[in-house]
């Protein structure tokens, strides 16, 4: 049973609470709402600002479990307020495992802070959960992707075409990686884990994998250095910088080129350019 009184009021405070700043939003010099805007928070949590507003004035439909994360989501709230928000709609709160999907309000302030950086953030099985606008730039909208194909260890055996956003001369490597990690991970969380679904999906489905799943390679970590390939500026070369929340087992990953660079300056061409990579 949706409690529309308990959940217009939490909805209104949290909104309140968070600052255009908090959100990688300009302040402006007019403004005069306290916390961010109605809009604004609908923006952030992908709805119509009329539906987000019902919800506030205690009307409206009761939101689906989706829609709820996603809300959870746009406000920044903590797991423990995103079980609340649950609880006040009528629906069990999702399960706080590491495999879940709400990232934690520092790693989101953090990401807000780095819109003119590639970053991501992104879940133990490579599944972005959330781009800075060059990072969609670069690698693409990760928002496209659906089911499996959401794992960039799975789309890449499973649709090779996805490789080309990485160099060639690096395709080896990434190959092993990713098998060496889904193979790590299925050892964490078992033969009944979405790892192991994905493992086992792949085995069927590509040649490559199978090999590589059968040579048992584990320990393999990335290298800081990598190279993306951009259909418009060419090779980019990045550094990558990691930071993990080990309570959710997300990683926020950060790319950025060494200055006076050739990279750094495609870089800066690409915040002109905009969007171009398909996902």
């Amino acid at each position: 049973m949706i409690d529309r009184v308990a959940l217009a009021h939490f909805l209104r405070t949290r909104r309140e609470a968070l600052q255009p700043e908090d959100v990688g939003l300009p302040r402006g010099a007019r403004r005069r709402t306290r916390g961010l805007r109605r809009e604004e928070a609908a923006a952030l949590s992908h709805m119509s600002v009329d539906y987000y507003a019902r919800l506030e004035r205690e009307r409206g439909p009761q939101p689906s479990e989706q829609m709820l994360a996603s809300i959870a989501q746009g406000l920044h709230l903590s797991r423990a307020e995103r079980d609340h928000l649950f609880r006040l709609v009528g629906h069990v709160p999702a399960d706080r495992g590491t495999g879940g999907e709400h990232i934690s309000p520092g790693l989101l302030r953090v990401l807000d802070r780095l819109d003119d950086t590639p970053a991501e953030v992104v879940t133990e099985l490579g599944e972005t959960l959330r781009q800075s606008r060059l990072g969609v730039a670069l690698t693409g909208d990760a928002s496209l992707r659906r089911g499996a194909h959401r794992s960039l260890g799975y789309r890449w055996f499973a649709d090779p075409a996805s490789r080309a956003v990485y160099d060639p001369r690096d395709h080896a490597f990434l190959s092993r990686l990713f098998a060496a990690g889904l193979r790590e991970l299925v050892g964490r969380r078992g033969p009944q884990s979405h790892a192991a679904d994905l493992a086992d999906d792949l085995r069927g489905r590509s040649a490559e994998f199978r090999d590589l799943w059968d040579r048992h390679e584990v320990g393999l970590r990335p290298v800081e250095t990598k190279r993306f390939v951009h259909p418009s500026v060419g090779t980019i070369e990045v550094h990558c910088q990691t930071l993990v929340d080990p309570e959710t087992a997300h990683s926020l990953l950060v790319y950025t080129a060494a200055p006076g660079t050739e990279s750094a300056e495609k870089l800066r061409l690409l915040a002109v350019l905009g969007p171009s990579v398909p996902a």
